[in-house]
């Protein structure tokens, strides 16, 4: 179990997270500078039935708030004997930076395997964090649980759901299976990752904030490819109520509760 860290972080640690967030966000302005085209042309020249409708795409905005938030939270004194964020620190910088890299690397190149094997970087990242924060041997303090657990809980659920569409859409771009000829095929890959995010949930206690936003994503592909194929509508409710039921069963021990809500 992960319990309090007795030394110091590194000022390394500190500044790469900062490099890593600053990379994260700035990484989408590329297109106004002139470079690269923006993300969302990227991601409809190789739309897939499981392509999320564009306004669930909006998270983003929190996404890199919280990201922002935490990056200035972390390197103040008080932070810096702070033992969760010593044991996340690495994992958040791998994490922010990886997302960092995938933006620049999909305007310039769109969605092809290099940029799922970047943003599968991110998740596995995310997920050492989720996993970090579980099984943390004390309670959250009020910030840690708002600056870190909301934040990366919400990033490694937006992770998973994105990870399942990069690849799909990686599969478009080379001309293999994920089209819209494919729909039971698309329809597999969401009840895939509904299935991974349930258990992810479990794993977590419950984690509420990443099922949430887990279901946020399961809806915008409803509202988009459900609308086209019965099987993708059918295979995101199912994904939903595989992550709510998680969700529930884990929120039901006061121990989870506490982790989650204070």
């Amino acid at each position: 179990m992960t319990g309090e860290n007795p030394r110091q972080r590194s000022l390394l640690q500190r500044l790469a997270i900062l490099v890593a967030v600053a990379w994260q966000i700035g990484a989408t302005f590329l297109p106004q500078l002139g470079l690269g085209e923006p993300i969302g042309d990227r991601s409809d020249s190789v739309r897939t039935l499981i392509t999320p409708s564009g306004w669930a795409f909006a998270i983003w905005g929190p996404l890199f708030f919280g990201s922002a938030v935490f990056a200035l939270w972390q390197i103040l004194p008080k932070q810096v004997d702070n033992a969760l964020v010593a044991w996340i620190g690495w994992w958040a910088a791998l994490a922010l930076a990886a997302q960092g890299a995938w933006a620049t690397y999909t305007q310039f190149a769109n969605l092809t395997a290099i940029s799922a094997i970047i943003i599968a970087t991110s998740l596995f990242g995310l997920l050492a964090i989720l996993r970090i924060m579980t099984h943390f041997s004390r309670d959250f303090t009020l910030a840690e649980r708002i600056i870190v657990g909301v934040t990366f809980s919400a990033l490694a659920s937006w992770l998973t759901a994105a990870t399942i569409v990069n690849i799909s859409a990686t599969l478009v771009y080379h001309g293999l299976a994920g089209g819209f000829e494919y729909p039971a095929i698309a329809a597999l890959m969401v009840v895939v990752g509904g299935t991974i995010a349930a258990a992810a949930v479990v794993r977590s206690k419950g984690n509420p904030w990443f099922a949430a936003v887990f279901c946020w994503a399961v809806l915008a592909i409803y509202f988009r490819g459900g609308q086209e194929a019965d099987s993708i509508a059918l295979a995101c409710i199912i994904a939903g109520l595989l992550v709510i039921g998680a969700a529930i069963v884990g929120l039901r021990d006061a121990e989870s509760r506490r982790r989650w809500f204070g």
